[in-house]
Formats: C-alpha cells, structure tokens, sequence
C-alpha cells in the first residue's frame, strides 16, 4: 500500500483451533508498506485471526539401544507455516506459538532447511561456511531489514545432501545464503544461532511426487542429528490474503479450510498420494497459485516414517486465509 492511501480498518481475531490470538502490535504500518511489495515479491503476509497451540509437549526420540550410546538421538522432522516476514520481531500469536515449538524440541546436530523463498531452476545445497542473512522482500520496515542471523554452514552436510539425492540431480551452491523463510522462523527456534544451517532448494521443474522423494532421500540425516526442516504455508493465496485485509474480512473462507483440514488429515494417516495430487483439486488451485509454499511440506512428509506420530504444534490463520498450521513428525 503506497503512502496516502486510505487505511483500512485493522483486522479482527476470527475464532479457529487454540487459543485465541490477542490483537497484533504495530500491524498497521507494516501492512500500509509491505502490501504492494508483498504480492509483487512472493512474501508470506498476516494479520491475526488465527491460533496457536500453547504448552507444546516434548518431541519424543526414538528408543535406543546400547550400542547407541554413542550416536544422535533420531530427530523429528519440522513443517512450520512461516506467514509474514515481521513474525520475526513481532510479538504475536505466531511468534510465541514458534518459541513454545522450540521448547519441545531436541538440539539437533545441525538443520537443513526447505524453504519456499529459493525456488529455482535446479536442486542446490548451500556450501558456505557462513551463509549471508537474504533479506529477500522489499516494503517493509527498516527493522526487519536489519535482522541478521549468523549461523555458520555445514559444507560437509551439504555435501552429504548432495550424496544422498544424487550427483547427477543435486549440487552445492555457494552464492545463495539463508533467505526469511528460513531466518525468521529460526530466530525463535534457535535464536542464538549456535547450530549449522543449510539450504536446500526447490527445484521448479520437478513434479510433486519428486519433491517427496527427494525428501525420502534425506531421511537418513534423522538419524545422523539433523532436523530437517520445511518452511512455507500449507495454504498460500496472496491476491485473497491482502484482499481479504484491504476489505476488512476476517473470515475464512471454505476452500481454505477445506484445503487446510485435507492435508492435515492425509499427514495423520501418512496418505502420500493424497500430497502428491493435493494441488490438483478445486481446492488446491485456489489455496496456491503457485506452489512453492506448498512443496516445502513434500520434503518434509518424504523425510518422515510411516509409523511417526504427526502432531500439530501450531494451526490457524493470518489475514483470512493465510494458513499457519505447524507440523512436528516423530
């Protein structure tokens, strides 16, 4: 929204799953500079009127025998809804709904990130020693833009990514670094930044059931002390979000519900191929235009067990109908 422009009302809590959300702080003068930008640059946007589940209960690890003594704990795997860039320094539902995740969950070795911001032409692994902090949206305020998360790389696990996809598909890249939809969930998980962090990128040519076994590939790392991790929305519509905002509506509508409640379904029943079709329906079109803050949770579902537990920490929506449902697997 450029400067001048009549604001609209600020937006209401709508009822959903949990707890209540209180009333955003300082929404208005983010959303006034970052709605434009937003829907130009792919951000992932909010205004509360959703929930997020307090008290989350430790993530379990897998029992161990002694001749394990010595090894990893087996980590979970992590979906999280990442919503709009600001979550990193507001205090919100959000926010506090990802510092409670980070309670219950173990210290990994090390993470590697799924996120929907590096979707491209390929399938890269970062290799930097210290990935930069990409501040990858524009319009919004200075604050954010200085948010720096100084995790170091993991080249050898970014070599080990590229050895369990496959040479002849995967690669290391050294010119990305750790873009938001991975920072500004990670600043409340690990906000001192003391674990490796590595990327691992979308490859947009490749057709879901591809995303999932890329993700099946990886699942070894769970046993080798990474957290892998996907970062997008499970429904992620922009054009509706800031629509929905600009007119004052709170309420969300059904194909996002729908949408929403059909894949958390097909997670708890570890339906793969309720995933791998998921975007096909009248639903899924709707719930994304494009697919890049969907196929985040392919990697994660495919790096999963059949027999894991699938719990979600975090549900809900921003801004009508931006989806912030959290998945924890194991």
């Amino acid at each position: 929204m450029k400067q001048g422009r009549p604001a609209a009302p600020a937006p209401r809590a709508s009822s959903a799953a949990g707890v209540r959300p209180a009333e955003p702080l300082a929404r208005r003068d983010f959303l006034k500079a970052g709605l434009a930008a937003a829907c130009a640059l792919g951000a992932g946007e909010a205004a509360a009127s959703g929930a997020a589940k307090k008290g989350a209960a430790p993530v379990s690890t897998s029992a161990r025998s002694p001749g394990d003594a010595n090894k990893p704990p087996r980590m979970p795997v992590l979906f999280v809804g990442h919503g709009n860039p600001m979550n990193a320094i507001e205090d919100n539902v959000w926010s506090r709904g990802f510092r409670d995740l980070a309670r219950a969950l173990p210290r990994p070795k090390a993470i590697l990130a799924v996120s929907a911001h590096w979707y491209v032409d390929g399938t890269f692994t970062t290799a930097n020693e210290r990935p930069k902090t990409i501040h990858d949206f524009g319009g919004f305020p200075d604050a954010l833009f200085r948010v720096q998360y100084p995790a170091p790389g993991d080249p050898n696990l970014a070599r080990r990514v590229v050895e369990l996809v496959g040479e002849r598909r995967a690669s290391v890249d050294s010119t990305w670094g750790l873009d938001h939809g991975t920072w500004s969930v990670l600043v409340h998980l690990r906000p001192t930044a003391d674990v490796p962090v590595v990327q691992l990128s979308i490859d947009g040519r490749l057709a879901p059931a591809e995303h999932l076994a890329i993700g099946r590939a990886l699942a070894p790392l769970r046993d080798e002390g990474v957290l892998v991790l996907g970062s997008g929305n499970l429904v992620h519509n922009l054009r509706h979000a800031f629509g929905a905002w600009h007119r004052g509506e709170t309420k969300t509508p059904e194909w996002a519900r729908e949408f929403d409640l059909g894949i958390a379904r097909a997670l708890e029943r570890h339906e793969a191929d309720h995933l791998v079709g998921a975007l096909e329906s009248d639903a899924g079109r709707l719930s994304h235009p494009t697919p890049d803050h969907y196929l985040p949770l392919l990697y994660a579902a495919g790096a999963s067990a059949q027999n894991d537990a699938v719990r979600f920490p975090i549900e809900g929506f921003d801004m009508a109908s931006l989806s912030m449902r959290s998945v924890v697997f194991g």
